[in-house]
């Protein structure tokens, strides 16, 4: 009886083995038909691109991970650099603006308006009012007439 049992348990067992043998080849066969990425099924097999650009497509891929890797501190520096410049850019570009205007206003004013008494101050209120809509300017010419 312990034949018996000690040839069933290795029957157990090679059947056990045959099956794992069996599902490790079935998970390589799993690896092996991997999908395709979307991009590279797209442009490589159907379009038909050339497969070195593939290859230095892959290699960019993988030098960039790499830089990533190593030099963390760095890319966040400078893209923390970038964001700020992204914030400050509208301020830094309205306020460019205003300058622009304000001289362009103080030019039209001099020229336009031959007032000959007025101070800086009064004439940088004026180009100032004038560049955001104001109406001062043409009130001094109905002082004038």
């Amino acid at each position: 009886m312990n034949e018996k049992e000690t040839s069933n348990l290795k029957e157990l067992r090679n059947q056990n083995y045959e099956a794992k043998k069996m599902n490790t080849s079935v998970k390589s066969k799993r690896k092996e038909d991997k999908q395709l990425p979307w991009w590279v099924e797209f442009l490589f097999v159907q379009i038909g691109l050339p497969d070195s650009i593939l290859i230095k497509i892959l290699k960019t891929k993988k030098k960039a991970r790499e830089l990533v890797k190593n030099d963390k501190k760095s890319l966040i520096i400078y893209l923390f650099l970038i964001m700020a410049l992204a914030y400050f850019y509208p301020v830094i570009r309205h306020a460019k603006n205003k300058l622009n205007c304000e001289d362009i206003a103080k030019d039209y004013i001099i020229k336009n308006k031959n007032i000959s008494r007025i101070s800086k101050r009064e004439l940088k209120m004026l180009s100032t009012n004038f560049c955001y809509g104001g109406k001062e300017i043409y009130e001094i010419e109905n002082f004038k007439n």
